[in-house]
């Protein structure tokens, strides 16, 4: 199901006496409804957030649920930022797709259909999950809209690969294993890189499936800003096979003192310093083609502080993507 985002659902702080140099992102936002005919963007740099309200993958993963809440809890961490975009930036909101009477797959080609909706209307897009199932639909969405021979890479800032089987059903777990099935029946590259692989959080069985598909890594202990140059060579090497980039981040990634309000808080995970850096990497390449962030649960959450993390790495995206 898909629900457009209601007028005054963006709520934030007003700096009534500074005026428009006072302005934040509640008072600048734009609306966008997709269920009526989608105009092309009208900016030069239009961006436009998109969120999957589903944590049945989750469930059905064995974690603990919750991040159906993440896209809302996103919006409310995001709504007081600054507005300092670019007269000819803008940033809009195109509602959500939920997930409902645990019918994951349908909710998935929903989000595919809205995916694709924005991206072939020149949209910039940021998918707010949602558990890591929402990559599978995001997926659906970019493929549709992806040029004829152009080559997507994957980057996925995740503690796990989220690599296991599918045949029982699909989860939360198997995301990139659908997408790289899927690319096997055209005769396509599966080109993923992951970055902050936890060895304690990955069985030897995906281990395995990651050798066997051919997918990069770097685990999380090397992921440090110390060992930038390393890691930004190791990125370009990545970059420089594909054509356009997906880009996904995992909060669970994160150290749980940044990232308590998870599924599957990771204690040694990365700190988010490590992530900006090569994130401003990935966009200055100007390969982007659309992000997500995911498994968000606020109701794990300790004084918003997921969800802050979450919405910071989002404005610094949208702000240099904008000027891309």
């Amino acid at each position: 199901m898909y629900k457009p985002t209601e007028a005054g659902a963006w709520k934030g702080r007003v700096d009534a006496l500074d005026g428009e140099e006072g302005k934040r992102w509640h008072q600048s936002i734009r609306l966008l409804n997709l269920t009526e005919t989608t105009e092309p963007a009208t900016a030069e740099q239009s961006i436009a957030l998109l969120g999957f309200c589903c944590d049945e993958g989750v469930r059905r993963n064995q974690g603990r649920e919750g991040a159906v809440g993440g896209p809302a809890a996103l919006r409310q961490a995001m709504a007081s930022f600054a507005w300092h975009l670019d007269d000819d930036a803008e940033l809009l909101d195109a509602g959500d797709v939920f997930c409902t009477n645990q019918n994951l797959e349908e909710a998935q080609k929903q989000l595919g259909r809205k995916v694709h909706t924005l991206l072939s209307n020149t949209y910039k897009t940021i998918v707010l999950g949602g558990g890591h199932e929402t990559a599978y639909g995001h997926y659906l969405g970019i493929k549709a809209a992806l040029p004829a021979g152009q080559q997507l890479g994957i980057i996925n800032f995740d503690a796990h690969f989220d690599l296991r089987s599918y045949d029982k059903q699909a989860s939360s777990g198997t995301p990139f294993l659908q997408i790289a099935d899927d690319l096997a029946a055209v005769n396509k590259d599966f080109q993923y890189l992951c970055l902050g692989i936890q060895q304690y959080g990955n069985t030897q069985k995906l281990f395995n499936t990651a050798a066997d598909y051919g997918a990069d890594y770097v685990f999380a202990p090397a992921l440090q800003v110390y060992n930038y140059e390393a890691l930004r060579e190791r990125l370009q090497q990545f970059m420089a096979m594909v054509d356009v980039l997906y880009v996904s981040i995992d909060l669970d990634v994160f150290a749980a003192a940044y990232a308590p309000g998870v599924s599957a808080p990771t204690a040694l995970g990365i700190r988010p310093d490590i992530v900006l850096l090569l994130l401003q990497e990935i966009i200055g390449s100007g390969k982007l083609l659309t992000l997500d962030v995911v498994e968000l649960n606020p109701k794990l959450d300790i004084d918003n502080r997921t969800a802050k993390l979450g919405a910071s790495l989002l404005y610094h995206v949208v702000q240099q993507w904008s000027q891309v």
